[in-house]
C-alpha cells in the first residue's frame, strides 16, 4: 500500500474528501517527524511505538572494493509493534 492507496482508503472509511484525507496524513507525518527529531517518543496504543536510538560511529567495509570506511555516529528511528498489531499480522 502506498500513500495514494492510504488516502483513498481513509477517504472511503471516513467520508472525507481525498484532498482532506491527504492533508490529514501529511499533518500526521509532519507532526511525528517533529516529535522524533526533538527526541520525543510516540506511542499509539494497539499499533506500536516510535522512538530514536543513537548509533555509535564504527568501521565498515565497502562491499565492492573491500576498503575500510568510517561510518559516522547517527540517530535512527526505531519502531516496536504493539500486541494488537502483532496479533492481526500473525492471524
Amino acid at each position: 500500500m502506498n500513500k495514494t492507496d492510504l488516502v483513498n482508503e481513509i477517504s472511503v472509511k471516513t467520508g472525507l474528501t481525498k484532498t482532506k484525507s491527504g492533508e490529514v496524513i501529511d499533518t500526521l507525518i509532519e507532526t511525528m517527524q517533529g516529535a522524533l527529531s526533538s527526541g520525543d517518543k510516540i506511542t499509539l496504543v494497539g499499533f506500536g511505538s516510535f522512538g530514536t536510538i543513537e548509533r555509535k560511529a564504527r568501521r565498515g567495509r565497502n562491499p565492492q572494493t573491500g576498503a575500510e570506511i568510517n561510518i559516522p555516529a547517527k540517530k535512527s528511528v526505531k519502531f516496536k509493534s504493539g500486541a494488537s498489531l502483532d496479533s492481526k499480522v500473525n492471524s
